[in-house]
């Protein structure tokens, strides 16, 4: 096996217990981040063509899932060849490297970094070599529930050490080449090691002969199947298939495991199945151009803000999105209230992710990086302005303030989403419950809550859908979604070992709920 290291970063630190996480940005005003997706995974099989150019653009048709991290893995059935290194795919890829990555088949990985953790080590796709010489390679999106148990698993067949505190990632990849011997197929080892893994995943993976895709059995990550000319496409989102030329087939299914090889595509199915897709791939995460479970994401953002309006109407002149991913929703807000949709913000579409540690006059610059008011369409106006969601304040506090100065006689936000009130632990990146803004009332009184927001982002007034109207804008039941950032209900249960797991725990107990 080759693998390359464009550059080795310093050495890094998780959180307890190895869980995902995100830095904050430092263009991000006053510690504000937007809720994140921690990974983007593809993979190709198709002999004779360009694959690591092929996963080169599919990786950049995510790089909205991960932006700090990205490699790719390529096999030609004697070995496995990784390049990855920290930022983002256009710094990482050249000409140079992608025409060494020869082979028949590739897997690739966007990745957000861990608190503390943005090393080359944790960049994906990870590699092991199984006792028998077999090489392993793996990307995966999404938390495992039952991180420390595996961990365990592992660190007794001395496969990982605790004190690096590896990633579940890293755990996963030795675990399943540790399953490989001379008598077990990578396969064979999957689907031993798939059916006792909890949580939300999707993997890709390659031993260089086989690609393989794999989604947990609630399906709370999106995962697709694509056909090529002359191949096949995994992707967790539709978008990048379109990207890559490939076309859409099938999602894979939750609790399946396919593989891709010269005869074909095999599919098993290793769990028993409960869909749990998470409702934030339709409100912010996705592409707007992606397709889940039959269902245009543009087309329910636009939904719901058309509901949106007809739940929270306003008194007003304009109808403005916070660009890019208020855009659809603010379309529909427009539509379902006939006030007319203006851009009334213009955003710097070169700011994004940064190593270099910006000045305290940089930091104190905050959204005007991001977003700049276009005054002659907003002076003397009364605004809505509509995002996709709310989560600790800074920024819209921020934003409200920069409209007022640039003329705005009033501001009404809308939220296409319903208050964030829990973090997640399937593979999204939010803050802590205490860092929440709609927490920051003690008060079970839904109005009393959304007022002290208000109060808090000096906005005229605030509303923001609700879980029903976002739901049925999906074209699902709320029994086949994961709502737990909005609802609490974890449908696949709280992880040992995090903190915040054990603050959600305390806080859902019957006592904590008499107290409030």
């Amino acid at each position: 096996m080759a693998s390359q290291q464009p550059r080795q970063a310093s050495a890094c630190s998780t959180r307890q217990g190895g869980y995902s996480g995100g830095l904050a940005s430092p263009l991000d005003d006053q510690g504000e981040t937007a809720p994140r997706e921690e990974c983007g995974v593809f993979g190709v099989w198709a002999p004779g063509e360009d694959v690591a150019k092929l996963t080169y653009y599919g990786l950049y048709a995510l790089q909205h899932r991960g932006q700090e991290a990205a490699g790719i893995a390529v096999g030609d059935g004697d070995q496995i060849v990784v390049f990855k290194d920290l930022g983002l795919v256009s710094q990482i890829f050249d000409e140079q490297s992608l025409g060494a990555l020869k082979g028949d088949l590739a897997i690739g990985h966007t990745r957000y970094s861990t608190a503390g953790g943005a090393c080359w080590n944790n960049a994906q796709p990870m590699f092991r070599m199984a006792k028998n010489g077999t090489d392993v390679a793996l990307g995966h999106n999404g938390n495992l529930v039952n991180y420390l148990q595996l961990l365990d698993i592992a660190h007794d067949k001395e496969l990982v050490d605790k004190e690096q505190a590896p990633s579940d990632s890293d755990v996963l990849c030795a675990l399943l080449a540790d399953g490989i011997d001379d008598k077990t197929s990578l396969e064979q080892s999957a689907l031993a090691l798939l059916p006792q893994v909890e949580g939300a995943f999707c993997l890709t993976f390659t031993d260089g002969n086989t690609l393989y895709a794999a989604r947990d059995r609630n399906g709370v990550r999106p995962l697709s199947l694509g056909r090529l000319e002359r191949g096949w496409v995994v992707a967790s989102e539709t978008a990048a298939l379109d990207i890559v030329g490939a076309s859409f087939v099938r999602e894979i299914a939750p609790g399946e495991l396919v593989a891709i090889d010269a005869t074909g595509v095999h599919s098993t199915r290793f769990a028993d199945t409960t869909h749990k897709g998470c409702v934030f791939e339709y409100v912010y995460l996705a592409r707007p151009d992606s397709v889940i479970r039959g269902r245009a994401v543009n087309a329910t953002r636009v939904e719901i803000g058309q509901r949106l309006a007809k739940q929270y109407p306003a008194d007003a002149d304009l109808v403005i999105p916070v660009p890019d991913s208020g855009t659809p929703a603010a379309v529909g807000y427009a539509q379902g209230s006939g006030i007319p949709f203006g851009q009334g913000l213009v955003k710097n579409a070169y700011v994004g992710r940064t190593f270099i540690q910006p000045s305290q006059t940089i930091r104190q610059l905050g959204i005007r990086l991001k977003l700049n008011p276009l005054r002659e369409v907003i002076n003397g106006k009364r605004l809505v302005v509509v995002d996709d969601s709310l989560v600790r304040g800074n920024t819209q506090r921020a934003l409200i303030r920069m409209l007022r100065e640039a003329g705005a006689r009033e501001v009404h936000v809308r939220i296409a989403s319903p208050p964030v009130k829990w973090p997640c632990f399937y593979g999204i990146d939010f803050a802590t419950p205490g860092e929440l803004v709609a927490n920051a009332v003690d008060t079970a009184d839904e109005a009393a809550m959304v007022e002290s927001v208000r109060t808090a982002i000096g906005a005229d007034s605030l509303g923001y859908v609700s879980i029903e109207n976002m739901v049925e804008s999906t074209r699902q039941t709320r029994s086949e979604l994961c709502c737990a950032c909005f609802d609490g209900d974890y449908p696949l249960g709280l992880p040992e070992g995090n903190p915040n797991a054990a603050l959600v725990r305390k806080l859902q107990t019957p006592a904590a709920s008499a107290e409030q």
